[in-house]
C-alpha cells in the first residue's frame, strides 16, 4: 500500500488566530482542519501547501518555515508555518470538500470538531508560541 503524503499549512493572523477550514465529504459530518491536502505527482511539500492555500480559502501565502512531520505507516504530512501575502478570503475548493472558512482562536480550537483531533494540542502549542516561531 501506498503511503498517503501532503502538507498542511499553519497560518496565523496579529490577533493569535488560527485559519481553519470546515471540510467534509457531502455525506460526512464536517469538521475543521487546517488549510491541507495531498502532494501531486511532481509537487514539493511546500508547493503543495501554498497551493492546497490558495484552493481552499483563496489566500496566497508563502512559506515562512517547516514545522513538523507527522508520519506512520500510511500518512506522511508536512506542516509549514505560513504567511499571507495576497489573494482574498473565498471558497474555490475544485474538490467541493470545503464548507466554510474561519480564523479560530486558541480557547476555540480547545472545543472544536477537528477532522484531525490528534493535531489539536500541537495547533494550540503553535498558535501560543508563534511569535517565537516567528522569531526563529
Amino acid at each position: 500500500m501506498k503511503k498517503w503524503q501532503g502538507a498542511s499549512a499553519i497560518c496565523i493572523n496579529k490577533f493569535g488566530e488560527l485559519l481553519m477550514v470546515l471540510q467534509g465529504k457531502p455525506e460526512e459530518e464536517k469538521l475543521w482542519a487546517s488549510p491541507s491536502g495531498g502532494k501531486e505527482l511532481g509537487e514539493t511539500f511546500e508547493e503543495c501547501c501554498i497551493r492546497e492555500v490558495f484552493e481552499e480559502t483563496g489566500y496566497i501565502v508563502e512559506i515562512v518555515e517547516k514545522l513538523q512531520v507527522k508520519q506512520n505507516d500510511f500518512v506522511e504530512v508536512h506542516y509549514f508555518l505560513v504567511e499571507i501575502i495576497g489573494g482574498e478570503l473565498k471558497i474555490q475548493d475544485p474538490d467541493q470538500l470545503i464548507y466554510d472558512i474561519s480564523w479560530k482562536s486558541v480557547d476555540e480550537i480547545k472545543t472544536l470538531p477537528l477532522s484531525f483531533p490528534e493535531d489539536r494540542y500541537y495547533l494550540m502549542e503553535c498558535m501560543v508560541n508563534y511569535e517565537n516561531l516567528t522569531r526563529g
